[in-house]
């Protein structure tokens, strides 16, 4: 739970264009270099210190006026059966909760089609009699994550821990039913508490709206991944159905560098408009503070840096950063214990300011 304190203004807008000679990156990504005045070694070689204050990074990769012009894998996915893989750019990994933030731009292209408005409360079984105050929850109020429900988010094995228990213990059979089935703690969108089960709420209801969860994997597919050539993204769903929008998308680091990509050109891929840039608006639009200080809109984190940076954000430091103001994206995926979570903030603020410093700023 966080105490409310004073967020800084939204710096909203201000999408870059496709260039007219970087194409959409189908196949294979277009590579460029780094623009004179912007050194990334040493940044990227504290990414890759596995004695430095990041610990571990499987992937890192800088994506600028829609070319890659760093990247950099390391490390090997361990097996039980054979010899660890070594990670490479075609390794798919874990998005952990990256994947809140794909569902909310899912949301928004489904409301623009269906006129959802987020104001009105879902359909929600667990909260079907006339007289439960949970029916008053919003859709807004569950992607602000201001819904009142009392669920903990911890990760820890030491007392109560309502996340673990519905991704692994007796939720995980349908997590979506286990964090709806929560009580009120407060009034809806009265205070902000960051939820997985939250997100796992919205999924199931977008599915059930849609017609269920092959009609959700379709729209997954036909919406997103497929217009963004995000050819390795593989979303897991629950044996109820639902896409475990909390936590569960595994993606090639270029993969989600493309839906970053998507982010910072405003909704258009190859000249199509795709989602209105009026929804980016909103998941860049500051909304509440947690305890650290960390900045949440809608399923996106905030930066609160002079260029209006947002990010997806997922357990030990998976991120997808989009500045459209300096047309940049930066994608960071790896293991970085909670508690070090300002240093891995750090280090994306420093690829920003290196970028945004240089003589030849755009």
């Amino acid at each position: 739970m966080s105490a409310e304190k004073t967020l800084p203004p939204p710096i909203l807008g201000g999408y870059p264009t496709e260039p007219d000679d970087v194409e959409w990156p189908r196949e294979t990504w277009p590579r460029g270099a780094v623009p004179d005045g912007v050194d990334l070694a040493g940044i990227f070689d504290a990414a890759f210190d596995a004695d430095g204050p990041l610990a571990t990074t499987h992937a890192a990769l800088v994506v600028h006026r829609g070319r890659i012009v760093a990247d950099s894998y390391a490390g090997a996915l361990g097996s039980f059966i054979g010899e660890p893989t070594p990670i490479r750019p075609t390794t798919p990994l874990l998005s952990w909760s990256m994947a809140k933030s794909l569902l909310a731009v899912l949301l928004a292209m489904v409301a623009d089609e269906r006129a959802i408005d987020l104001d009105a409360a879902p359909s929600v079984p667990e909260w079907s009699d006339a007289d439960d105050p949970r029916r008053a929850i919003t859709w807004r109020n569950l992607l602000e994550m201001r819904d009142g429900l009392d669920f903990v988010e911890d990760y820890t094995d030491e007392g109560r821990s309502d996340v673990i228990e519905m991704l692994f213990g007796s939720g995980k059979a349908d997590c979506a039913h286990f964090a709806a089935d929560r009580p009120l703690l407060v009034e809806p969108g009265a205070l902000f508490n960051y939820s997985s089960g939250t997100s796992n709420i919205v999924s199931r209801s977008l599915g059930d709206l849609l017609g269920g969860e092959a009609v959700m994997r379709a729209a997954l597919e036909k919406r997103i991944f497929a217009p963004l050539s995000m050819r390795s993204a593989t979303p897991t769903f629950d044996e109820a159905g639902t896409f475990l929008a909390s936590s569960y998308v595994h993606a090639t680091a270029e993969d989600f560098a493309r839906f970053g990509l998507f982010l910072c050109r405003g909704g258009v891929v190859s000249g199509e408009r795709l989602l209105r840039a009026s929804w980016i608006d909103t998941f860049r639009t500051p909304v509440s503070l947690d305890e650290d200080g960390s900045i949440y809109s809608a399923h996106f984190w905030v930066l609160g840096d002079p260029y209006g940076s947002f990010y997806a954000s997922g357990f030990e430091g998976q991120s997808i950063t989009v500045c459209p103001a300096l047309d940049l994206v930066i994608v960071r995926l790896g293991s970085t214990p909670t508690e070090r979570k300002e240093h891995l903030l750090e280090w994306r603020r420093r690829i920003i300011d290196a970028f945004g410093a240089a003589p030849e700023r755009s």
